[in-house]
């Protein structure tokens, strides 16, 4: 039974709720209001026009087949598409980001060149595909383990007897990652971004919040609250799985997110007065301030490195340094504190080796 059913947009076109919590799409002919027929997708599907338009003619649609019903049964197309359509899912249920589906499908578009070919890849096969991005190593590795998932979940449901993506050496040797900003970096950035232009606005929330960089497409003024009778923001990361986030709404803040002329609810505003459409726009753009302040070798992520690193050398432990970061996990912290407990030990250590006159 049908809970109700509501008019949008397109004439005749009916979006009815189910009691499952799922929609039925439905049409009304040109013609024949009584009549209504049942169409299998909604607006924004790549095959919506076309459905509709049928059914105002009065024509009844084909059920939309899945691309997995399109490919070759058991061929590397048919798990690459199976695979995505369970992501799909997953991404309804909210369990899974759309950016990581995102990031997995770029990546595994190699595998669907020649969609016809079987699923078992052989080792050396992904081996040649990995050298053939030698020039950006960290992508490269980044491809065997989104196979190799993908392969793991193909084995839990006996797609596949064996994994071959797993037991590929890596290629990509990390190093210590985003450089992290001192405070003179900090000055010359402002003396080159002034205040109330928005890399000063930017800068200023990174600064004084610790967020990471797709906070700042959402970040704003419907965060602000009262605690305790001080000013303070309270949000929730848009990382998955991180924890909520509350701090003071510091003096310097304040200051920075009021000074711009034209201001909305969030605190970083790109051209016409809107949010940036994600996070890697964002970044994209923060590099180019980078750059533009004589600092090219420094990021945003490297902002928020440098306040943990920060926190830690003014003895904040690693639950206070989570808290303000927005860490589920101790270890995540433990990095920054450990390297400034470890410096204090070796000091104390060597203070009483000097002391002892050990040496001589």
């Amino acid at each position: 039974m049908v809970r109700s059913s509501m008019k949008v947009n397109y004439r005749g076109l009916l979006v009815e709720k189910l009691p499952s919590g799922g929609v039925r799409y439905r049409v009304r002919p040109e013609g024949n209001v009584k009549k209504r027929i049942r169409i299998f997708c909604g607006p924004g599907h790549d095959e919506f026009q076309k459905q509709y338009r049928l059914a105002r003619l009065g024509f009844q649609p084909e059920v939309i087949k899945k691309e997995s019903e399109l490919a070759r049964p058991r061929s590397i197309g048919w798990l690459v598409a199976s695979y995505f359509e369970y992501l799909e899912e997953r991404v309804k249920a909210g369990t899974t980001s759309p950016k990581t589906v995102k990031k997995k499908l770029n990546l595994l578009q190699r595998l669907v060149a020649d969609p016809d070919k079987v699923m078992e890849i052989p080792q050396h096969r992904l081996i040649e595909m990995q050298d053939q991005m030698g020039s950006t190593p960290a992508q490269a590795d980044a491809f065997i383990e989104a196979v190799a998932v993908m392969f793991d979940w193909g084995l839990k449901r006996k797609y596949l007897k064996e994994n071959p993506a797993r037991g590929i050496d890596r290629v990509y040797t990390k190093g210590d990652g985003a450089q992290p900003w001192k405070a003179a970096d900090v000055r010359k950035f402002f003396e080159t971004h002034k205040n109330g232009a928005t890399p000063h606005v930017a800068m200023s929330v990174l600064l004084w919040t610790g967020c990471r960089i797709e906070d700042l497409t959402m970040l704003g003024r419907r965060h602000e609250c009262l605690l305790d009778g001080i000013e303070a923001l309270r949000w929730m990361p848009m990382k998955k799985g991180s924890s909520e986030v509350t701090i003071p709404l510091l003096p310097p803040l304040k200051a920075a997110t009021r000074a711009p002329k034209v201001q909305g609810q969030i605190y970083v505003l790109a051209r016409g007065a809107k949010p940036f459409a994600s996070g890697d726009s964002m970044s994209a753009m923060f590099k180019r301030w980078c750059i533009d302040a004589g600092l090219p070798h420094l990021s945003a992520h490297g902002v928020r490195k440098g306040l943990a690193e920060l926190l830690a050398e003014l003895g904040c432990s690693q639950y206070e340094i989570m808290a303000i970061l927005g860490h589920s996990e101790a270890k995540t912290s433990e990095v920054y504190t450990r390297r400034v407990e470890r410096w204090k030990l070796a000091l104390g250590a060597m203070d009483r080796v000097n002391v002892s006159h050990a040496w001589f």
